[in-house]
């Protein structure tokens, strides 16, 4: 019987790597899908369907979130299903009545003063801008230089051989 002859070192190493490759793709996909799967999709419904479910105990949770003219409800079915709702902020009250009286938990979100930063691009521009200026008087100096470098080369050449022509 003849012994089985090993595979050489790199195709060993290659299929390894390729192995590898097919399970960081597998987990990525895998992670990917569970990410994607606990995204909150909500979808648009009206008020009167909104008092409906109300009325029939299928709400599980509501989430306003109000706003000057007109807010939004944010509706967690019993079904797993999400929806929102826009309302009038004068029928919140009323809206409000409904769902505490049908025993639905209720949150009323506030919104967050946003801090206001300084504009800091003028500043960043500004010093962008000096930079630039700076590195093109430094190149220029280093030009001029070497200029008058290669210039003061050939003259001393040009000097020193007319004086060894005329002796």
């Amino acid at each position: 019987m003849t012994p089985l002859k090993r595979a050489p070192l790199i195709c060993r190493t290659a299929s390894l790597l390729v192995c590898l490759a097919c399970v960081a793709c597998a987990w990525a996909a895998i992670t990917a899908t569970a990410i994607a799967a606990t995204a909150i999709h909500f979808e648009h419904e009206t008020l009167p369907a909104l008092r409906v479910q109300l009325q029939h105990h299928q709400v599980h949770a509501l989430s306003f979130h109000p706003a000057t003219p007109t807010g939004h409800i944010h509706v967690s079915l019993n079904g797993g299903r999400h929806m929102t709702v826009a309302y009038a902020t004068t029928e919140q009250t009323a809206l409000l009545a409904i769902a505490r009286a049908d025993g639905t938990p209720v949150t009323i979100a506030q919104a967050k003063a946003k801090a206001v930063k300084p504009a800091a691009h003028h500043k960043l521009r500004y010093i962008a801008g000096g930079i630039l200026v700076l590195v093109i008087i430094v190149v220029l100096a280093v030009l001029l230089i070497d200029r008058r470098r290669k210039l003061g080369e050939t003259d001393g050449e040009d000097a020193g051989g007319t004086a060894s022509s005329q002796t």
